[in-house]
């Protein structure tokens, strides 16, 4: 029953992929097939098991979701992931995005306020192998300098602006992607580092929960 349940899932995977990604303009053929692969269906609630492929948000608890697949691949195919690279993420949340990322980059770090979705997070990242990801708990507004600078940033939550300890954290040529607004509208927009500078590219109307932190949105 076991296995047939996951073949199930595995065919959950390939329509989100084709329904849902592919008609919508993602056309990364690496972001695609992580899409395939990844088990979406392991970082959400147990309650919530037969909505992991839904196209939209799930709760994950805390306050917090899983996005909808199409905003996370929309989101990591602007990041143009390469495969030698450290890529840091703000808001582990479910852990569903770092394990994207983890197919398509070399190392990924990832940060979290709360505590016990990091928790769970790692394990479901560890059940599911993942050697390459790095957590830790703290104000992902400050980024996590130890590792800087990184070839992308991706930050799964909105900030009034970009903070700068995310600009300062970022490589020459690298990408910050991140939803910038107020607290029921935002903008996904892409902030890539070029001689030194920043330029700001608007990409859609999006709509996230608050980057909480120095940086971000006060609580």
């Amino acid at each position: 029953m076991i296995a047939k349940q996951e073949k199930e899932f595995e065919q959950e995977r390939r329509l989100m992929v084709q329904k849902q990604l592919i008609p919508r303009g993602i056309t990364d053929k690496r972001v695609l097939e992580a899409f395939t692969k990844v088990p979406r269906h392991k970082f959400v609630p147990g309650r919530c098991i037969e909505e992991a492929y839904g196209d939209y948000p799930v709760s994950i608890g805390e306050g917090q979701t899983i996005s909808q697949p199409y905003m996370v691949a929309l989101m990591t195919q602007c990041l143009e992931v390469k495969e030698n690279d450290k890529v840091l993420e703000i808001g582990t949340g479910s852990g569903y995005q770092a394990a994207i990322l983890a197919e398509l980059a070399d190392k990924v770090y990832t940060t979290e306020r709360i505590s016990g979705l990091s928790k769970n997070a790692q394990g479901v990242l560890q059940e599911l192998g993942y050697t390459n990801i790095k957590l830790k708990v703290r104000d992902g507004s400050l980024g996590w300098e130890e590792f800087a600078p990184y070839d992308g940033i991706i930050v799964t939550c909105a900030a009034p602006s970009a903070p700068e300890p995310l600009k300062k954290q970022l490589k020459e040529n690298g990408r910050l992607v991140i939803p910038i607004g107020g607290s029921f509208s935002q903008t996904l927009s892409v902030v890539k580092k070029r001689k030194g500078g920043f330029s700001e590219e608007d990409i859609c109307g999006c709509v996230f929960v608050p980057l909480i932190g120095k940086y971000g949105c006060k609580q």
